[in-house]
């Protein structure tokens, strides 16, 4: 997924098969407030930046561009292990984005 916020928005709204409708609803905003966020003409507030990591059930450092990943499952794990899922998502994403590009 890309770092940017908007596109990150986007994409995890598609990839669930939400509509900004329901977003909205549950963030508490009307639907054009979510285009704009996914369209970057505005940014959401802390209290909706949160929100919208709940919805999503992903982290905030995610949604910024912190954590490569969407799932909080990577960082509960240690050593060999995290190390070991890091590199075989690094090799899943380098080929899903392969495939993108053909």
């Amino acid at each position: 997924m890309n770092t940017n916020l908007s596109v990150k928005l986007r994409e995890l709204r598609l990839t669930n098969g939400y509509k900004q409708k329901e977003v909205a609803r549950y963030i508490g905003v009307n639907e054009s407030a979510i285009s704009a966020y996914e369209t970057n003409l505005r940014k959401p507030t802390y209290e909706n930046l949160i929100k919208l990591a709940e919805f999503y059930g992903v982290t905030i450092d995610f949604l910024l561009g912190v954590e490569k990943y969407p799932k909080d499952i990577i960082n509960n794990l240690t050593g060999w292990r995290r190390s070991f899922i890091n590199n075989v998502a690094e090799l899943l994403l380098y080929h899903v984005s392969e495939m993108d590009h053909k």
